[in-house]
Formats: C-alpha cells, sequence, structure tokens
C-alpha cells in the first residue's frame, strides 16, 4: 500500500484489453514518424532559432541544436526500450509506474499535463497570430474584437477556434488524426527544405563569422533575479554568447525537440508497437535535428543573427533573397506547422490522462472510450476545453522554458528508469534494448539535468510551484482512489469500480 509501489507491465498490457478503455490499433512506423516529425518541427524552428540566435548563441545556435539534439538521442534509447517493452499509452506516466513506482509516476505524469496543455494553448496563440500575417499578406484584414491587440490585450477566438478544430479531429479517430498529419507535415517538410535549398544560394559568409561570438556581459538581460539562468548564476557566470551562450541557447531550443516523446504516447495505438515506437522515435529525432542544423546555418547566413529577434525570425531571413514572396511561403507555412502541434500536444495530454485515469489516479469517469470512434473522447475534449480557456483569456507569454523544464524532468526519470527495470526485471523481454548499460542511461540523465541547468531560476520556481500542487493532488485524492493500492488491499482481486 506505500507510495512506490508499482505496477506490473503484465496488469499494464492487460488493462489495454478491457472492452471499456480499448483503444483501436491502426498506426504503422509511416503514421507514427510523421506524428513525431508533424510536432517537432514547428515553434522551436519557426520561431525559437531567431531568438535564441540573437540572445544567447549567434551562428553556433548550429551547435545548440547538436546539444539539445544530443540529450534527446540518448534519452530516445531508453525512451525507445520502455515503449517496446511496456506498449501502453501514457508515455513517461507508464514506464515510471512500472519501474519507479506509483508516487514518481504520478508526479512525471502531472508534469506533462503542465507540458502538453500548456504547450497546446501557447502553440495556438502563436497560431493567431501567424494567421493574421497570412491574411495580411492576402490583403485581408482579421476585425480587431476576434484577436487580441498588439498589446496583447483583448481575447483570442481564432486561437479557440483552431484548438477545437484539431479536438474535433482527435475526437473522431486516431487514424484521420494521422491521415491529417501526413498531408500536413509533408506540406511543412517540403517547405522546411524549400527555405534550406532557396536561402543556402544567398549566404553571405561575413554573417557567420565569428561562428562561435565572443563573449558577452550578460547582466542587463536580467530583469530580476528570477530571469537568471540556474547554473550560470551559482557558478558565478553572467556572460552570454561563447561557450555558455550554446549551452544557454540548447535550454531554450530544446523546445524545438519536443515531439519524439509524443510517440511513446501513442503505443497502445501501434499495430507492432514493439517494432514501430522505436523506429518512429528514431526516425522522426533523426530527420528533424539534420534539418534543425542546416536551417539555422541558413537562417544566421541570411542576415546577422542580432537582426533575427523577431516573432517570423525565417521570413526575416528571406527578405535579404530576391523573392519577396518566399515570406508570405515562410508565414504559410509556418501558420500549417503550428496547426499540427496544436493537434499532437492534444493528443499527448489526452493520452496520459487517459492512463492516469485508467488506473484510478485521475477520476475514472475520464478514461471513457467513445464506442463508434475509440477515442477517450472526454479526456480529449476536456483537454481542448482547458487549452481553448486559457489561449483565449491569457496573453501570449513566453512559456517555452516551462515546457522544456517538464519534458527535461521526464527524460531524466525514464533514463533512470531504464537502470532500474534492468536491475529488477532482468529477464523481461525487450524488442529493443538501450546499449552500452549503464553509461548511455547515466549520460542521458546527466546531460538532462546539465541543460536543465541553463533554465531560468523564475522557470524553476514555477515548475516546482506546480509540482507542489500536484503532490497535494496525490495524497488527498489519488493515493485513496488508486486502482493498483485497491486491488492490493482486496488481495489481488483486481477493482473494476
Amino acid at each position: 500500500m506505500g507510495i512506490m509501489r508499482t505496477k506490473s507491465i503484465e496488469q499494464s498490457i492487460r488493462d489495454t484489453e478491457e472492452p471499456e478503455f480499448r483503444l483501436n490499433k491502426s498506426l504503422g512506423p509511416l503514421d507514427l514518424t510523421v506524428f513525431g516529425i508533424g510536432v517537432i518541427i514547428g515553434t522551436g524552428l519557426f520561431v525559437l532559432t531567431g531568438e535564441a540566435a540573437a540572445g544567447y548563441a549567434g551562428p553556433a545556435i548550429a551547435l545548440s541544436y547538436v546539444v539539445a539534439g544530443l540529450a534527446c538521442a540518448l534519452a530516445a534509447l531508453c525512451y525507445a526500450e520502455f515503449a517496446s517493452t511496456v506498449p501502453v499509452a501514457g508515455s513517461a506516466y507508464t514506464f515510471s509506474y512500472a519501474a519507479l513506482g506509483e508516487f514518481v509516476a504520478w508526479l512525471i505524469g502531472w508534469d506533462l499535463i503542465l507540458e502538453f496543455t500548456l504547450g497546446a494553448a501557447t502553440v495556438a496563440k502563436g497560431w493567431s497570430g501567424y494567421f493574421v500575417i497570412v491574411l495580411e499578406f492576402l490583403g485581408i484584414t482579421v476585425p480587431g474584437a476576434l484577436i487580441p491587440s498588439s498589446e496583447g490585450t483583448g481575447y483570442d477566438f481564432v486561437a479557440v477556434a483552431v484548438i477545437v478544430a484539431m479536438t474535433v479531429i482527435l475526437v473522431l479517430g486516431i487514424k484521420l488524426s494521422s491521415q491529417f498529419n501526413q498531408v500536413i507535415t509533408a506540406i511543412k517538410i517540403l517547405v522546411t527544405l524549400f527555405i534550406i535549398g532557396f536561402g543556402v544560394w544567398f549566404i553571405d559568409a561575413a554573417n557567420l563569422t565569428p561562428f562561435i561570438p565572443e563573449p558577452a556581459p550578460g547582466g542587463g538581460a536580467y530583469g530580476s533575479a528570477l530571469d537568471a539562468y540556474l547554473l550560470p548564476s551559482i557558478l558565478g557566470i553572467d556572460t552570454i554568447y561563447g561557450v555558455t551562450g550554446i549551452f544557454t541557447g540548447a535550454a531554450l531550443v530544446f523546445f524545438a525537440y519536443i515531439g519524439f516523446d509524443i510517440v511513446a504516447t501513442t503505443s497502445e495505438e501501434a499495430r507492432n508497437p514493439q517494432r514501430d515506437i522505436p523506429i518512429g522515435i528514431f526516425a522522426s529525432l533523426g530527420i528533424c535535428t539534420v534539418l534543425y542544423i542546416l536551417a539555422s546555418v541558413v537562417f544566421t547566413g541570411l542576415r546577422p543573427y542580432k537582426e533575427l529577434a523577431t516573432s517570423a525570425p525565417a521570413a526575416t531571413a528571406l527578405e535579404n533573397t530576391p523573392f519577396p514572396a518566399a515570406q508570405l511561403i515562410v508565414s504559410a507555412a509556418i501558420l500549417v506547422g503550428l496547426t499540427v502541434v496544436v493537434m499532437i500536444l492534444i493528443l499527448g495530454q489526452s493520452r496520459v490522462a487517459f492512463a492516469m485515469s485508467r488506473d484510478n489516479l485521475l477520476p475514472r469517469w475520464l478514461a471513457g472510450v467513445h464506442p463508434t470512434f475509440r477515442t477517450p473522447y472526454r479526456i480529449t475534449i476536456i483537454t481542448g476545453v482547458v487549452a481553448s480557456i486559457l489561449a483565449f483569456f491569457l496573453p501570449l507569454t513566453t512559456l517555452g522554458e516551462l515546457v522544456n523544464i517538464g519534458t527535461l524532468a521526464a527524460f531524466v526519470l525514464v533514463s533512470l528508469g531504464v537502470l532500474v527495470l534492468r536491475r529488477t526485471q532482468p529477464d523481461l523481454p525487450r524488442a529493443f534494448k538501450t546499449p552500452l548499460v549503464p553509461a548511455v542511461p547515466i549520460a542521458a540523465a546527466a546531460l538532462c539535468l546539465f541543460v536543465m541547468g541553463f533554465l531560468t531560476i523564475g522557470t524553476w520556481v514555477r515548475f516546482l510551484g506546480w509540482m507542489a500542487i500536484g503532490v497535494a493532488f496525490y495524497f488527498l485524492y489519488s493515493r485513496s482512489h488508486s486502482r493498483l493500492g485497491r486491488t492490493e488491499a482486496a488481495g489481488g482481486h483486481t477493482e473494476e469500480s
């Protein structure tokens, strides 16, 4: 009955076969890869690259993507082992439940709820802004009553509209969601390749020199102590650019890699998860890492890096080419890309909450599956409603770092979980095995913690505050309602209510 009780992998898999909670298994390796790419390429590449290059890393933002990509690659090796061993919805939550215990699983599930819901709301706000930009290119003005003012005041009906549309698509079926995602992601990849292939001809080598700018004092960038970066503050480092800037940039653009872990949340809907989930994870991560490095070099080569701190750095960079229509193409691509990101973030949140509800750590009613579409429609609709409310009322703020710290925390726990499960269940069948254990999991956890150190003190405070609320919820509700706990109390008989 302790808070560290673990849920057996066999029980997790049996839960997926209950008619009340059975999801439709219709995703293959291509579907999973495209899901990953669909959410990875978006806000990070088209928005955060400019801010990170201008304020922290300069042209060396390409190296920031290498650092962030390496952290993700190490974590991906651990994710792939868990996802192929425990092919159940819930991603890091489910993995942690099997290896690290119920309380840790609850904390990481609570963390993922924050990451995905706020992420969907934030990206929807960005979608709204780019929608207005695209229409302005076409000579169409959106009525002021439908969008916030330039000062950020007012309500955002446009952001609500895109969240509602994506929620409806997700409720109608995972296969429809996958087909919709494939079409839009194909367009997004083609446009990203266009930016690279077209822009490379107009690169000014002077903009890339020096590739790693000399360190500069960073004190003026801090509005308060909470705006300072944790690890540099501890070490007494107060600079931007240089080597410090590369790691600070990596912590910021890490948002760009959020997505490959979404693949793991769909394990229960994959036709052959033991084979297809690792393929989806590695293929999406590898493709996007190459595109990010190339695109960042093109952006900083087209225009001096200090001029890229705009809401649309790709369009800003392409202003230096003799093809004005490129700006419209890029802005439209950003709009299309963010559409998919909103959808997949809602998808990820609904699958994590679905798994938590099925375990009674959240109200069990939330885990109901639609009798026709076989999707967790209740939690999907609630996720869409909450994200819509946030996007409707709140001004667009920089939540990327808060999302990043949640994701990095999940990566740390999954990496450590591989070590624990290897020790506690060494004979468990594993379709994919993380190589060089324990070196790879330890390196993954250490590198993710290191990158977390380059997030702001304020981000850490907000993250720890949210987790404190989660701890209170667990002890006030989840611990006593836990399906696993009640099963143990009943002497092993499964709790069905």
